[in-house]
């Protein structure tokens, strides 16, 4: 049995040392596996080109990397966490994948999502699959949750568990997760952010919140509120997930 955890948080657009201290100061201190939101340490809506340049980070020399690095390292844990990545004149929408030892792998997004479009470049690499020895995590990125494909391909892949860094403010994902959960046999964790975001000049969002761990069975192990930050648990047994036969007749990749 693994413990992991969905940290939901209500960063506050450029203010990254002070949300990662927020962070810091939540951080639990007994999972093996903590995924945070998307964006989370710059906030969501960037009004133009200069703020992404300005905010994101190039992860071969980052403070945010270090400072999950050290996090990870005090506490033992994987870490799972959206950051806005620049690299060779391009920026990204990504995941880092940080064990104490330093960064693992990188994920960046494939499907953006609105005004994503205007700033960000879409990953070139297929959905990321991490080994980290106890159990093999799957990477996608919010709005990846509509195609039912990225979580397909994590599956074939051999993924336990799905990491999910989301940004959502839309009212269907948290329940769509449930059937990727199912149709894949896996285990999700949607480390969604809270409040609300409303930037002169760029739509007012409202985030929705409830972060939630998924079975393999398609049920909803824990979930948290639609308002505040907070951290959310679950004890799983990864290898449920390896068993893709739904009975004796019926193999699900096949």
């Amino acid at each position: 049995m693994i413990k992991v955890a969905a940290v939901q948080t209500n960063p506050i657009f450029g203010e990254i040392e002070n949300n990662l201290e927020k962070i810091k100061n939540i951080f639990p201190d007994s999972a093996d596996l903590v995924v945070l939101p998307e964006f989370c340490t710059t906030g969501y809506q960037f009004k133009n080109l200069d703020e992404v340049e300005k905010y994101s980070e190039d992860f071969s020399d980052s403070f945010s990397v270090d400072f999950f690095t050290s996090l990870a390292r005090e506490n033992n844990s994987v870490i799972v966490a959206g950051l806005s990545e620049k690299s060779k004149g391009k920026f990204y929408n990504s995941a880092v994948v940080i064990s104490p030892e330093g960064l693992l792998k990188t994920y960046r997004k494939i499907n953006l999502f609105y005004r994503e479009n205007l700033f960000f470049s879409s990953g070139e690499n297929e959905p990321l699959v991490v080994d980290i020895v106890f159990c093999k995590i799957g990477v996608m990125i919010c709005f990846d949750w509509i195609f039912p494909n990225v979580a397909r391909s994590l599956a074939i892949k051999d993924a336990d568990i799905i990491a999910h860094p989301a940004n959502l403010v839309l009212p269907f994902c948290q329940d769509a997760m449930l059937t990727r959960s199912i149709e894949n046999r896996v285990f999700t964790v949607t480390s969604n952010r809270v409040g609300r975001e409303n930037r002169d000049g760029i739509d007012n969002l409202i985030f929705t919140g409830k972060s939630q761990i998924t079975s393999f069975k398609g049920e909803r192990l824990i979930s948290a509120s639609s308002k505040n930050e907070e951290v959310i648990f679950a004890n799983i047994e990864p290898k449920e997930a390896r068993n893709k036969n739904i009975n004796e007749f019926n193999k699900l990749l096949k």
